[in-house]
């Protein structure tokens, strides 16, 4: 099996993102990188540049999956909903172009990168190197924070049933059309 997997840390102020390259079992990093928003005051022009940002690494990288954290619950309700945001523009972007999205817990991705769901980043980046050699530790870990989401999908793989995840609702109902409007 061949296949590149994108994977996504939606944040609405750094944004982090990781490629990798899959060749039967072998994984190679292709890149990976941050999005900062900081400088935008503006939610909605963020939640843009989240989408444009998104839709460049597809258009420039062209993976066959997206693997993206899902929110968790925190303390702040607010923070919560422009995380999910940011992680629906995001996934909007892949959806456009027609790219299967999968969607992994905080906790199921640690657990699958260090064995402990509830693993520090730090840890997770450490555990990364040792998986996938790269040069430098990054400036930011959301970066390896979006490269553990498409290592932990390629560990999901075997897993994974075909069509278990649909990139369009054509899709879901080309193999389910007993679910379509009569």
């Amino acid at each position: 099996m061949e296949r590149i997997i994108l994977g996504i840390d939606p944040g609405t102020n750094i944004m982090g993102y990781g490629l990798i390259h899959q060749s039967g079992k072998t994984i190679r990093l292709i890149t990976m990188g941050i999005l900062k928003l900081g400088s935008y005051d503006n939610h909605a022009l963020k939640l843009k540049k989240i989408f444009e940002r998104t839709l460049g690494i597809i258009e420039e990288y062209k993976p066959d999956e997206l693997a993206i954290e899902a929110p968790f619950f925190g303390k702040n309700v607010q923070s919560m909903l422009k995380l999910g945001r940011a992680q629906g523009v995001a996934m909007a972007a892949g959806l456009h172009k027609d790219i299967p999205i999968f969607e992994y817990s905080p906790k199921k991705i640690k657990q699958s990168i260090t064995g402990n769901g509830n693993a520090s980043k730090e840890q997770v980046a450490a555990m990364l190197n040792t998986l996938i050699e790269f040069d430098e530790s990054p400036e930011y870990l959301d970066a390896t924070d979006g490269l553990a989401a498409a290592v932990c999908h390629y560990f999901q793989g075997s897993s994974i049933k075909k069509n278990t995840s649909y990139s369009s609702w054509k899709n879901f109902l080309q193999d389910n059309p007993h679910r379509q409007k009569k």
